[in-house]
């Protein structure tokens, strides 16, 4: 029940909102994923519910959430490839290992 709505049920709600001119669609999604400019979010086993009030969508996302930090940039690669003189997958593995520090990327394929 929702407070201010005179005890309406679900169904009496879904009809009011297709009178104004709103639908609701439920997507069966395995995974959502929100780039962000410093990682992501990762959104498993998710309930999407889609919302089309006038031509415009949104979304409500309900689920486990992780957090995961951005991937390292091209250059960051190269320069540790370079650095270290490993392949492109050593130098990736490492800064993931490292959190994206390039000295302790380094640092860590010299000692191997």
């Amino acid at each position: 029940m929702i407070p201010g709505l005179g005890g309406m049920n679900p169904k009496q709600m879904s009809q009011m909102m297709r009178q104004m001119g709103i639908k609701t669609d439920e997507l069966k999604a395995i995974r959502v994923i929100i780039e962000k400019e410093d990682g992501k979010l990762v959104i498993e086993n998710p309930s999407v519910t889609q919302i089309d009030m006038q031509g415009q969508k949104s979304f409500q996302i309900s689920g486990n959430v992780r957090e995961e930090a951005a991937a390292a940039s091209e250059d960051d690669v190269k320069m540790v490839m370079e650095s270290a003189n490993c392949t492109k997958e050593e130098a990736e593995g490492a800064l993931k290992e490292a959190n994206g520090d390039i000295a302790e990327a380094i640092m860590k394929l010299k000692k191997e």
